[in-house]
């Protein structure tokens, strides 16, 4: 219970949802590797939020599908290198953020034509400074990345 506590605030402090910290938390703490089912029952959440969440996890890296002799459904286990971790989580989480953010600031720098004079000049700055921010953020991902060894 406390190794699920310990990660349920975790995920909460990076904002994710309750029941992905208790899944890896449970997944992390079980010495078995742990199937869908396993996880609703112990956890006492909808197969709906494990499934989800599972999905997430595994995404990210956190947890990996294992073969369990004799049994026919996947079967997880925790992924607890936490240079995969982080990785995995950075990779899943502010990746798509920034391919949307792109989007978001030439959407931005076209809808800048419709401000009047007086405000352009502010606009394009702020427009620009988040452009800067952007690319920063683009440039220092993958080396993050790399030195995480991913």
């Amino acid at each position: 219970a406390e190794f699920i506590e310990l990660f349920v605030r975790m995920a909460q402090i990076v904002g994710l949802p309750k029941s992905v910290g208790q899944i890896y938390g449970l997944i992390y703490a079980t010495p078995a590797p742990l199937n869908l089912d396993d996880v609703t029952f112990r956890l006492g959440i909808s197969k709906g939020s494990a499934s989800q969440g599972l999905r997430f996890l595994r995404a990210a890296g956190a947890v990996r599908v294992v073969e369990v002799s004799g049994r026919r459904s996947d079967h997880y286990e925790a992924e607890t290198s936490l240079r995969s971790l982080v990785s995995g989580f950075l990779k899943e989480q502010i990746d798509p953020h920034l391919e949307s953010g792109l989007q978001r600031l030439t959407r931005l720098r076209e809808l800048s034509g419709a401000v009047g004079s007086d405000d352009r000049d502010l606009i394009l700055d702020r427009i620009g400074r988040l452009e800067s921010w952007h690319h920063r953020a683009g440039t220092m991902l993958p080396f993050v990345l790399r030195f995480l060894g991913r």
